[in-house]
């Protein structure tokens, strides 16, 4: 992008020195050769036309979100036309141009207001356009890496809960307790409707409540429960004031599900997950280590997916723990008020 400016530029620049060694009837001129001309407006063309380049790139660094564009625009118009008007001015001086005495004159710095708020807007405004339009695509195109994603993570997930592995064990299950115990098997059959239909219902959304999430995995662990009654345990300790915070929908169910899937859950070795807050800014997934010697197939794209999904949304990190008693993924919680003033800013 920067290579392809700094050619456009300096093609510009040499082409409107051109022009304006053609168009140019300055008195200063009339007697100067046609080479040395071109030469002097080529100076003052270069000298101007980076100025104001490097005035909006630094603007640009300063203020690069599009919902400060109108602070950006102002300024960089402002100070382009301060730059039009003075930028020129030690070029003057080594070609003659003006005296010293001329310098001190309000008339040689606004005679050519007008010509140099034409010359800011049409500069800025290109260059703001330009940039309007990148900074458009970039947010386009990480939409669609978002929606990409969603629709792995949907498909994976789906995949998961709709096998026949899943559906083998879950009817296993209800078939097991109906006759020992009607109600349970109604609360079962209540509870698995209850995480398909948060499932369909979540498949579009980037960020759910943590609320909304501890809900649909508390369903998600009353189906577990059935199939180890007593070889899982779970600990939740979130207190409400962070209830209001969001995270991507399904991440808690696939840590969960990792962690049933790559360790061993019996009597002898009872698995115990806790989640849990960490410093207000993380929700913490722990599990004791106890792997499997042969584990099922697996995509090994969980963590993956929970890691791009995070870095798509704004760069945030999820850390993965391992120690030799424990493992424990912490992944970030996102206020979206907190985000929506840094946006501001």
């Amino acid at each position: 992008m920067k290579l392809k400016e700094l050619h456009i530029r300096w093609i510009g620049i040499f082409l409107v020195a051109i022009l304006a060694t053609l168009n140019d009837g300055d008195d200063h001129m009339a007697e100067t050769p046609l080479w040395f001309h071109y030469a002097v407006s080529l100076c003052f063309t270069a000298v101007y036309w980076n100025g104001a380049c490097a005035i909006i790139f630094f603007f640009r660094r300063k203020f690069p979100e599009i919902s400060r564009t109108k602070r950006r625009l102002s300024l960089t118009a402002l100070s382009v036309i301060i730059w039009m008007s003075i930028g020129g001015i030690p070029l003057k001086i080594i070609f003659d141009f003006v005296s010293w005495k001329d310098l001190m004159t309000m008339e040689e710095h606004v005679r050519y207001i007008p010509f140099n708020f034409v010359v800011a807007a049409v500069v800025s405004l290109s260059y703001e356009a330009f940039y309007f339009f990148e900074k458009w695509k970039e947010q386009f195109f990480l939409y669609e890496q978002l929606k990409n994603q969603q629709i792995r993570t949907q498909y994976e997930v789906l995949q998961n809960q709709m096998s026949p592995h899943f559906l083998f064990n879950s009817l296993n299950t209800l078939t097991s307790i109906i006759p020992e115990d009607p109600n349970a098997a109604v609360a079962f059959t209540e509870k698995l409707s209850e995480v398909y239909r948060y499932i369909l219902h979540n498949k579009d959304r980037e960020l759910v409540r943590l609320d909304e999430e501890l809900d649909f995995v508390k369903s998600y662990l009353f189906l577990l429960r059935m199939r180890y009654p007593d070889n899982l345990t779970f600990d939740f300790k979130v207190d409400d004031k962070y209830l209001q915070l969001t995270i991507p929908p399904l991440t808690l169910q696939m840590l969960i599900e990792n962690a049933i899937k790559h360790n061993v859950v019996s009597k002898a070795k009872p698995l115990h997950i806790a989640v849990y807050i960490e410093n207000g800014k993380s929700v913490i997934v722990k599990n004791n280590l106890q792997p499997k010697d042969s584990l099922e197939k697996s995509t090994k794209t969980g963590l993956v997916n929970i890691r791009e999904r995070y870095r798509i949304m704004g760069g945030k990190e999820i850390d993965v723990i391992t120690s030799a008693t424990n493992f424990m993924v912490a992944v970030p919680l996102i206020d979206l008020l907190e985000e929506k003033d840094l946006k501001l800013a």
